[in-house]
């Protein structure tokens, strides 16, 4: 069955950076788009960014966009997030999901990030 396995997440100061990785098995990962999608606490789950299987495309949500990138690597079975100039507003549980921003599909159990001096 899939099995998405979240990493990375921590304590960071704004403006700081931290790497997310996923670990992805049990399915063909380099047949579907990616995910990165967090929650913070009392709001919904939204969107931070997507990339398609070949890795050539990449869609972020607008709080996002100049500040995370995200990419993989098909060969490890592999998605990362790299979050930069992190603030306070950035603080929520990060989940790895299959599937893009319309069709998301499973999720992980997710890496929490918390942003505060």
């Amino acid at each position: 069955q899939v099995q998405l396995v979240e990493s990375g997440g921590g304590l960071v100061q704004p403006g700081g950076s931290l790497r997310l990785s996923c670990a992805a098995s049990g399915f063909t990962f380099s047949t579907y788009y990616m995910s990165w999608f967090r929650q913070a606490p009392g709001k919904e789950r939204e969107f931070v960014a997507s990339i398609h299987w070949t890795g050539s495309g990449t869609d972020y949500a607008d709080s996002v966009k100049g500040r995370f990138t995200i990419s993989r690597d098909n060969a490890k079975n592999m998605v990362y997030l790299q979050l930069n100039s992190l603030n306070p507003e950035d603080t929520a549980v990060y989940y790895c999901v299959t599937g893009s921003r319309f069709a998301p599909g499973q999720r992980g159990q997710g890496t929490q990030v918390t942003v505060s001096s």
